[in-house]
């Protein structure tokens, strides 16, 4: 039976800002099926107070800090949260709350299961009856068919979508992605830009299969598009929207604000054949030169 713990991320240390991850069954022991953030939440605040039957959890602190509460009913666990390159597993049938919310924080919460009103438990004297040896349900989800033929998108194929934002004026406000319904794709890898000093510039790249959906978890930046013909520009500074990008498209990130954190939720793992990072082979992969 695996219990609560740390989970150490990847760091990558550079000049132009840090950068962490995590992916399905490598740093994380399940699937990803679902993605939400909490934002916004007042000082003394406390938010979670549910256990969950099947479903499997890793919470990361992306900006600020906070404390992670987990409890079997018998014995209980508190992890302190407040580096973006570490986050906390919570196998299936643990109780978990989340307080001490610092300013500013975003707490981001990779779930092994779409969202079931069914599978959660908020009663705290019901939690010692959990099986907690119980391994992920198997859900039946087709993964999106991104198809295998190469599409030349442009930047008009690229835009905002207004994610869900559930908002307690109470409580802090949370954002939801879940596969298949908010974007075209799985979610098969998270990574974050945090810790970007002023006047740096990130990406400078294109992928060739990868979709990705930028989202300003704090703070703001803007995404630079162009698709070797055509060039767009987005500003994201708010943490319920995000930047839909397709394959095929170069981008880079420029005027982060302070404090700022770049969150990527990507379609495949990291793959180092599917990026394009000279900007000439670039416009040659899309037909642009000979």
């Amino acid at each position: 039976m695996q219990e609560p713990r740390i989970i150490q991320l990847p760091k990558f240390l550079d000049d132009r800002g840090n950068l962490s991850f995590f992916e399905n069954d490598n740093q994380l022991p399940f699937t990803i099926r679902r993605v939400h953030w909490i934002y916004d939440v007042p000082g003394g605040e406390e938010r979670g107070g549910v256990a969950y039957k099947t479903t499997e959890e890793f919470i990361v602190a992306m900006s600020g800090s906070f404390d992670v509460v987990v409890s079997d009913g018998k014995q209980e666990w508190k992890f302190s949260l407040n580096r973006s390159y570490m986050g906390v597993y919570i196998p299936a049938g643990y109780w978990r709350s989340v307080e001490n919310f610092s300013t500013n924080s975003i707490a981001v919460i990779a779930a092994s299961t779409p969202y079931d009103p069914t599978d959660a438990v908020r009663d705290m004297e019901l939690v010692k009856e959990l099986d907690r040896g119980y391994a992920t349900r198997t859900v039946e989800l087709k993964e999106a068919n991104l198809g295998s033929k190469t599409i030349k998108h442009s930047v008009f194929d690229c835009g905002i979508i207004e994610l869900d934002r559930h908002h307690s004026q109470r409580k802090g406000d949370i954002s939801v992605v879940e596969n298949g319904r908010e974007v075209p794709f799985d979610t098969k890898r998270i990574y974050y830009l945090y810790d970007v000093p002023g006047g740096a510039d990130r990406g400078g790249h294109a992928h060739k299969r990868l979709y990705q959906l930028l989202i300003a978890a704090s703070g703001s930046f803007v995404v630079n598009l162009d698709d070797g013909d055509n060039k767009k520009s987005f500003t994201l500074n708010r943490p319920y929207q995000g930047l839909l990008v397709k394959p095929g498209i170069w981008r880079t990130l420029t005027d982060f604000s302070s404090g700022s954190v770049c969150m990527v939720l990507a379609s495949e793992k990291y793959d180092a054949e599917d990026y394009i990072r000279d900007y000439n082979e670039f416009l040659k992969y899309k037909g642009c030169m000979d």
